[in-house]
């Protein structure tokens, strides 16, 4: 398999794209939503609010963590998860400046 070419696009073209890859799963998504809704979770609440098992919230909640998208702290034998708030700055940015690029009124095909 070929090798990506990552190093042709701009900065924030890579950071856009590593980010969105990392939320690209409604299982990502859906653990988004409960963290942001409670301001903070601990991976047992995900796992009650979402019906998956342990090993695949805590499999998702490693990709985000990976991406930076959320971080976590340590209490006791629990991990406590929460947005990361530059990164979710960056990513709000980064998505607004692509979605106002399109002006919406021109005519396509």
């Amino acid at each position: 398999m070929g090798l990506t070419k990552t190093q042709i696009f701009s900065k924030e073209q890579n950071e856009l794209a590593v980010l969105l890859k990392a939320m690209a799963h409604p299982a990502r998504i859906a653990i988004l939503q409960q963290i942001i809704g409670s301001n903070a979770c601990i991976c047992g609440d995900l796992v009650d609010e979402l019906g998956l098992a342990q090993a695949t919230i805590s499999q998702h909640l490693k990709e985000l963590k990976k991406a930076g998208i959320i971080q976590g702290t340590i209490e006791g034998v629990k991990t406590c998860y929460c947005i990361e708030p530059k990164t979710w700055k960056r990513l709000q940015d980064r998505f607004a400046d692509l979605m106002s690029a399109h002006k919406g009124d021109v005519n396509c095909c």
